[in-house]
């Protein structure tokens, strides 16, 4: 049988591995190799070839080779802790840059757990050891599981349609997980395990860096956002998936719906009391990244702020776009609209400067066909009562208001920063959160596929962590638009779109990863969700006319 591999065909005999295969080419690779797109299928090395197949390898400079990196990692770190303390309990609470923060149950971190687990962990890549996928039916796995007493995994018991049940083995280690792992422990070679908080950090590569740890930088606003909410969900004891779905059964999800939407509303609420607390605040800068609720959080703080005398303006940093010619170019040559440079920041500040002196300007609007700015006597004053609100990816880069004084300017973070676990090892991404949004409002509401959507991604998130991550920690508030329910009611309509994307399309991998989640999800209507929920951004409807 054949293989096609870069456009060339390479023989096979049915049942070798694609590592033997294509171990000459693995070999010679700058970096790890650690998975492979087969028949556009995320497959591991070891998967044994049975057809003629298109075989593309993926390595650790890649984000979705990363991402097997970072699995395999804990899935390590799972067994090098069972073996050191088994009657304890360890939970991989969410990420924070470069790293995944986790706890123990019970159990002071100490210095010397710090080395233990290192020692441990280190010693299991060391001896390169095989993890192999095994497949059970559910009469199997009832067995296994009543022999091992154990937890692991058991979420995949609660659909009736998983008539087999995946488990992942090394050695005697056991456990679940939610995606592709690497076929053997020494394909993750690099690693650092440092005390933090109340827990420690496993810290991997970037896969822009994929040979060495880069500097670990602190972001204590955005780990104590997530706290907050790690610490709520606690309370309303819904910290993974398997008790969220429990609360469905039950029926108890409509008052975990309203506790979340009143936490939202409680949160915006404080922000509109700080801003109108310092009294200097002229203008609101909103920046997150792609499908974080930006638009509904404006409307709902907007809400807020006149509560307290104050009356929001927009100003959209879409018209003041430089003209067509003077336009940057990426790598590729084509118009960047994403860098700070495509910005008239001349005009732009001098326009803010005159409204903040309560002078009046005449507003432009960006014509796109053309690519220039136009004048319609669009004139504009602000009042004294009036506040400033801009949107915008630039928003928290000090360069885009360089004109106007610190006190006068109150940043907002804002970003679905999801705190859900599947179970104790397997977290949800934020990233994946954002994703599943953007491809039913990309559906809903501009008629896009998710083909489409999912082939534009890998742009949006390079221009995201260019022009909005890094200036996250500059925010004088961090606001969580993540609800605890929300993949439940954007189920119902996500899976279907991407059930819809076949075998034929390179996307089809990344859709069945994305399946492979949401099938864990128990489905709710979209009339438990409140009209002004920011999630009613996506699934429509909603209070505020957004589209």
């Amino acid at each position: 049988m054949d293989i096609n591999y870069q456009g060339k065909k390479i023989k096979a005999n049915y049942g070798d591995t694609v590592g033997k295969v294509l171990k000459e080419e693995i070999e010679k690779s700058e970096y790890q190799v650690i998975e492979c797109r087969y028949n556009n299928e995320y497959k591991n090395l070891e998967t044994e070839i049975i057809d003629d197949a298109k075989i593309e390898l993926i390595d650790i400079s890649t984000k979705e080779g990363m991402k097997v990196y970072v699995r395999t990692l804990v899935f390590i770190m799972g067994k090098a802790f069972e073996s050191l303390y088994p009657n304890k309990k360890m939970m991989v609470e969410y990420q924070l840059g470069n790293a995944m923060f986790c706890k123990c149950d019970n159990m002071k971190i100490t210095e010397d757990f710090i080395q233990k687990l290192s020692n441990k962990i280190q010693e299991i890549i060391d001896k390169n050891l095989k993890i192999t996928k095994v497949v059970m039916t559910r009469k199997e796995a009832e067995e296994f599981y009543e022999r091992t007493d154990s937890s692991k995994g058991r979420l995949q018991f609660d659909f009736k349609e998983n008539k087999e049940i995946y488990m992942y083995f090394c050695e005697d280690y056991y456990n679940y997980c939610y995606g592709v792992m690497a076929s053997r422990t020494g394909m993750v070679s690099l690693f650092e395990i440092v005390k933090y908080e109340e827990g420690f950090l496993i810290r991997y590569p970037s896969s822009k860096n994929p040979k060495q740890l880069s500097e670990f930088k602190d972001t204590k606003k955005l780990n104590w956002a997530l706290e907050e909410f790690e610490k709520i969900h606690s309370v309303l004891d819904v910290i993974t998936v398997y008790k969220l779905n429990n609360a469905i059964q039950e029926n108890r999800i409509k008052d975990i719906i309203m506790l979340a939407e009143a936490l939202h509303e409680k949160k915006i609420a404080n922000i509109a009391d700080d801003v109108a607390n310092r009294k200097n605040v002229k203008m609101i800068l909103i920046a997150g990244p792609s499908s974080s609720g930006k638009t509904t959080f404006a409307q709902r703080l907007g809400i807020q702020l006149r509560l307290n005398g104050l009356k929001p303006v927009t100003i959209s940093v879409d018209n003041y776009f430089v003209e067509r010619q003077d336009t940057p170019r990426d790598a590729n040559g084509e118009y960047n609209f994403e860098c700070i440079e495509a910005i008239d920041l001349k005009l732009f500040n001098n326009h803010l400067v005159k409204l903040l002196n309560g002078e009046e300007i005449e507003m432009p609007e960006f014509d796109f066909t053309v690519g220039t700015k136009k004048y319609n006597g669009k004139k504009m004053k602000l009042a004294e009562d009036e506040i400033l609100v801009i949107e915008g990816i630039h928003c928290l880069n000090d360069e885009l208001t360089s004109q106007i004084a610190k006190d006068q300017k109150y940043k907002i973070y804002i970003s679905a920063l999801t705190v859900l676990n599947m179970d104790r090892y397997n977290r949800i991404s934020t990233t994946d959160t954002r994703l599943v949004r953007r491809i039913v409002r990309d559906y809903q509401f501009r008629g896009y596929s998710a083909i489409h959507t999912l082939s534009t991604w890998h742009k949006v998130t390079e221009g995201e962590e260019k022009n909005i991550f890094p200036f996250q920690e500059e925010a004088d508030k961090i606001f969580n638009t993540s609800l605890i329910y929300e993949l439940n009611a954007l189920k119902p309509i996500a899976m279907p779109l991407l059930q819809e994307i076949t075998r034929e399309h390179k996307q089809y991998a990344e859709a069945q990863r994305l399946i492979n989640i949401l099938k864990y999800f128990r489905k709710i209507p979209n009339s438990y969700v409140p009209n002004n929920s920011l999630i009613k951004e996506f699934l429509g409807g909603g209070t505020f006319d957004l589209h």
